[in-house]
This record gives C-alpha cells, sequence and structure tokens, in this order.
C-alpha cells in the first residue's frame, strides 16, 4: 500500500471544508499496523492524542453554554454519547475516511478500514492535524459541523447516553453492588486490543473488547446493563443509551 495521493487528500480535505497540512494529514491517516509493516513510520496515535483532547474541550464547550440549566452528569452522559467509538465511527463513515486510512495488509484483510474502531480513532488524528494547521476556531468550526448531529441527538433524546452511568444508575436502582472494572491490554504495540470485564457484587456480567481500554470498558457495561434488565425489568430505567447514537 502506497502513500495516499493528492487527489485523496484533497478530496478529504473538500469534505472537512478546511485545507490541512499535507504532512500531517498523511500522519492523522497512518494507522500503526501500517507503520509497523513499513518498517517503523511514525503513526497517527500522537495525532489521536492531541485531537481527542481537542474534540473534548470544544464538546465539552459547546453543552456547557447551550445548556446552563442541566446538571454536570446530564451533560456528561450527553458528551459520552456525542464523543463515543460509535458515534465518532458514524461521522467517520459519513465522511468516507476509512478508503483513506492507510493499513497494514492484516487489518486491510479483516476490514479495517470500516472497523469502528480504527475510525473512531482517526478521525481523533484528523481533528488533531486541523488543529495543528489552522488552530482551535477553526478546529472547532470543522468539529461541531461534523458531530453536530450527535450533539443534537443527546440534547433532544433525554436518556443518558453513557452505558457506564446507566449501568451505575440500574445497580442503584435494584440494590446491586457498585460495578467493579477490570481491563487488560494483548498483542503487539502495532495492533493491541483490550479487554474488560465488569462485576457487581463479584459476579463478572460483561464483557468488552476495543482498541481502547474505555471502549472496551463501554462495551462491557452495554452487556452487563443488558443481562441487568433482563433479569429485573420491573423497574424500567429510561436511561438506557439510545441506539441511534
Amino acid at each position: 500500500m502506497s502513500v495516499p495521493g493528492q487527489a485523496a487528500a484533497t478530496a478529504l480535505a473538500e469534505r472537512l471544508g478546511v485545507v490541512v497540512d499535507p504532512e500531517l494529514l498523511v500522519l492523522a491517516l497512518t494507522h500503526r499496523s501500517f507503520a509497523y509493516e513499513a518498517g517503523g513510520l511514525p503513526t497517527n496515535e500522537r495525532l489521536e492524542f492531541l485531537g481527542d483532547s481537542v474534540l473534548g474541550v470544544v464538546v465539552t464547550d459547546r453543552l456547557y453554554h447551550a445548556h446552563p440549566d442541566l446538571p454536570e452528569g446530564e451533560l456528561a452522559k450527553m458528551r459520552a454519547a456525542t464523543v463515543s467509538q460509535r458515534a465518532l465511527a458514524k461521522v467517520a463513515r459519513d465522511l468516507e475516511l476509512g478508503p483513506c486510512v492507510l493499513l497494514g495488509k492484516g487489518e486491510t484483510a479483516t476490514g479495517g478500514a470500516d472497523k469502528d474502531s480504527i475510525l473512531c480513532d482517526s478521525l481523533e488524528a484528523v481533528f488533531g492535524a486541523v488543529y495543528l494547521t489552522h488552530g482551535i476556531d477553526t478546529a472547532r468550526d470543522v468539529i461541531l459541523r461534523l458531530v453536530g448531529p450527535s450533539l443534537v441527538a443527546a440534547a433532544s433524546s433525554g436518556v443518558a447516553l453513557d452505558w457506564k452511568t446507566s449501568l451505575q444508575e440500574a445497580c442503584a436502582q435494584r440494590g446491586l453492588g457498585v460495578p467493579v472494572y477490570a481491563a487488560e491490554g494483548a498483542g503487539p504495540d502495532h495492533s493491541r486490543t483490550f479487554t474488560a470485564t465488569v462485576a457487581i457484587d463479584g459476579v463478572v456480567r460483561g464483557t468488552g473488547t476495543g482498541s481502547a481500554k474505555k471502549h472496551a470498558e463501554q462495551e462491557a457495561a452495554e452487556r452487563a446493563y443488558a443481562s441487568i434488565i433482563a433479569e429485573d425489568p420491573v423497574v424500567a430505567d429510561d436511561s438506557a443509551p439510545g441506539a441511534a447514537i
């Protein structure tokens, strides 16, 4: 696989609505599997780290000012929904980001270009590249334009959109213990996977996997939540995360 051509970079920049430094854009699209197979090229992970923080600040700032009457807990749930792996992967698909990501042969063969984890991480890296190229104001404009639908959905749904929070609330309603999470990573650095479990009253009720600990824990919480609701549906919990986010 070769570095994406100018046409692909230009097309992606057009969909972003802003010109991004070409070298930064290529770096943002370089998944660790490709970098590893190419002999140790720089990966998009540092840009992902930066973009994740920029995304968090932009979304938090917008929620804080748009919903002055909501308590911190509700704002946190709405933010979690907007920046979740599932929500960001949808944004990346709408942006047609997957075909632009540089992947190793193994990831390509297993459909890596459409994996939620890779799409989410790559989008955050692109946000980081936009920020470094133009600064916070332009980055804010791009981010809000792309994640706006998720923000609107979170604000209008009236439900808790964070599985970990929803699980904790469901356990409290039913007099169960506090969920306890455990996570560990496995695999080489270029293809690391985290597995998380969540135990309630000493019994593991859910397991999840993901490219990051937080994503694995959310999946574990979602499965544990479904298990608890199935056993005790009488106390209906309208705070279950919406499937559309």
